[in-house]
């Protein structure tokens, strides 16, 4: 119950949003102030600006008074919230999707350059060279996102992969290999980063 009623709420102040920028939008290509278009539509004036900024959002008699002197189509408007409301969940998946195959990938490095019956120290070298850089590069490219939400992102398929590693090798081959060791570093990296990143300049 309170999370259909939380969803509804975010629905709500997505819709609010994309109404609000959508009246704003035509009100200035039209060449109106807010003043004229509450004159002309014959709505408060406090009203016109709480729903360009987003405080409130315009229903019955209000929005219709804004779309005809806006000449706004009010179907137009609703459909555009749906459509991008779709679109926000397409680039949900792939993202998703991205992050995914970002993750496997990670993992197949790491993994084939410690883990490997053929590796040896150069590539545990290489290992944790790896280790260090990739994370290092994620955290440049993404300096604004928080360690954590960062480790999660980003490191999930080092935390999946040091559960498996520990199912089916136990702790003693992952650590002596090379792949905990490296695993850790990448996950301090993640989280951390943005501080060593901020302590250097």
């Amino acid at each position: 119950m309170t999370e259909s009623l939380f969803l509804e709420g975010i629905k709500s102040i997505e819709q609010m949003n994309i109404i609000a920028k959508k009246i704003s939008e035509t009100r200035k290509i039209k060449g109106l102030t807010q003043e004229e278009l509450a004159e002309q539509s014959k709505i408060n004036l406090r009203t016109i600006q709480r729903i360009e900024n987003s405080e409130s959002e315009p229903r019955g008699k209000t929005l219709h008074l804004l779309c005809n002197v806006l000449e706004i189509d009010i179907k137009e408007l609703i459909a555009g919230d749906n459509s991008l409301r779709e679109n926000n969940i397409g680039t949900k998946i792939v993202n998703g999707l991205f992050l995914l195959a970002l993750n496997l990938v990670l993992m197949g490095i790491i993994g084939f350059l410690t883990l490997d019956s053929s590796a040896n120290a150069n590539s545990v070298l290489g290992g944790f060279l790896l280790s260090f850089f990739i994370p290092f590069f994620i955290v440049t490219l993404n300096k604004k996102m928080n360690g954590m939400e960062r480790m999660l992102k980003f490191g999930f398929g080092y935390i999946a992969y040091f559960v498996l590693v520990m199912i089916i090798h136990g702790f003693p081959t992952g650590f002596v290999t090379g792949l905990f060791p490296c695993l850790l570093i990448s996950l301090s990296v993640l989280y951390f980063g943005a501080d060593l990143i901020k302590n250097s300049e």
